[in-house]
């Protein structure tokens, strides 16, 4: 096995940009989703405001994050912004874990993805894993991965929601994506993930998947802008 793809947000619901190499961090992929859209009742995101996903979030060379383009907090990205998410949204910088929907890490694998059928930008997975037979990701939660210098533990399969159906190009919806998902898939697909040990990873590095006893995730995250607490297994 090894790492297809990595993949990073630095918007929360906006389009991601693909890297040749990345940090891993107790807070996940540096630079992931560090800024969110806010409107007067809280987070918006693709759920509520798919054109969301029409617009592009990458990181310039100096850090900044730019929308579309532009600097995140400039005129040219709120007008963006504002196009998509109402004439109340705005970009906000803001670095705590409840940005994350439950944990900080979405790993994908090649094998299950080929069985889905859709596009993979749909389930917004920060890394994809290549050589992996099937199905085979639906028996790793509660295993470890190995890839470069981080270590990384499998929590469970994630639960999918509305952000699927959303077509990452057009931003026209389709539910029947998410209806397969739970036709075939009981709703989930793909795994929930944390970094247990900090590291660089970089596309075409091997993966081990073994079984080494890692502590839990601390609780946080949000689920639906409520607050939610990691099940205890």
């Amino acid at each position: 096995m090894h790492l297809q793809e990595i993949w990073r947000f630095p918007v929360k619901s906006l389009r991601g940009e693909c890297l040749p190499h990345a940090r891993l961090t107790a807070d996940g992929v540096t630079g992931d989703r560090h800024v969110h859209i806010r409107g007067p009742r809280g987070v918006l995101t693709a759920r509520t405001r798919p054109g969301l996903l029409s617009l592009s979030a990458t990181t310039g060379p100096g850090g900044d994050v730019l929308i579309d383009g532009h600097p995140w907090h400039g005129p040219q990205a709120a007008a963006a912004v504002r196009a998509v998410g109402g004439l109340d949204a705005t970009a906000v910088r803001y670095g705590g874990p409840e940005r994350f929907d439950v944990l900080n890490l979405t790993v994908a694998t090649d094998g299950a993805l080929a069985a889905l059928g859709h596009d993979p930008r749909r389930l917004r997975s920060n890394l994809v894993i290549a050589g992996v037979p099937g199905l085979a990701e639906r028996h790793w939660p509660g295993r470890t991965l190995r890839i470069g210098d981080a270590v990384i533990g499998v929590l469970k399969l994630r639960a999918r929601c509305v952000v699927t159906t959303v077509d990452p190009d057009s931003g026209v919806r389709d539910p029947s994506v998410l209806r397969d998902i739970h036709r075939r898939y009981e709703g989930r697909f793909a795994l929930d993930c944390w970094v247990a040990v900090p590291g660089v990873v970089h596309a075409g590095d091997p993966v081990r998947l073994t079984d080494e006893e890692l502590d839990a995730p601390a609780p946080g995250g949000w689920i639906l802008g409520a607050p939610y607490t990691l099940p205890a297994n």
